[in-house]
């Protein structure tokens, strides 16, 4: 994944009974958030800031979509118990979390666990990767992504 190049195109299921399609998406702007587990503290705020300024990203054609290694099955419970007004991505295989290059070794209570490192990426309406945040602060970050969406006209 390079910024200014062309994202490989893929597929993955998503909340709702739906697949994703990235070059289906093309045309308008895109927001891919990855993030490390459903129903967690941070995972919960960062997917409900998106949701507060949900009407903003509209305003710029764009949408959003949250991506883990999380089931559908956990994915659609996370949806519905948060009312977020977009769809999560289930990448059990990791194929586009490697694609992205999120995989990351983390420390977790003093062991080093494989997991998802906190990371959020633009697409512009070309399919052409724009900007990307790696290991991302929650507080505000929805707010910083908004902002960069809103450049690119």
């Amino acid at each position: 994944m390079t910024l200014d190049q062309p994202v490989d195109d893929f597929t993955l299921p998503a909340t709702g009974g739906q697949s994703f399609q990235l070059h289906a998406m093309r045309g308008a702007p895109l927001v891919l958030y990855f993030y490390p587990k459903d129903d967690t503290p941070g995972c919960t705020d960062e997917g409900l800031q998106f949701k507060s300024l949900i009407e903003d990203f509209k305003a710029h054609r764009c949408s959003i979509f949250g991506i883990s290694r999380d089931s559908l099955k956990a994915h659609d419970k996370f949806k519905a118990k948060m009312d977020f007004p977009f769809e999560l991505l289930s990448d059990t295989d990791e194929a586009v979390c490697t694609q992205f290059d999120v995989m990351k070794m983390k420390n977790m209570y003093g062991k080093q666990v494989r997991g998802v490192e906190r990371s959020t990426f633009v697409i512009d309406a070309q399919g052409v990767l724009r900007k990307e945040w790696r290991g991302v602060k929650v507080p505000g970050h929805a707010q910083a992504v908004l902002e960069f969406v809103a450049t690119l006209g």
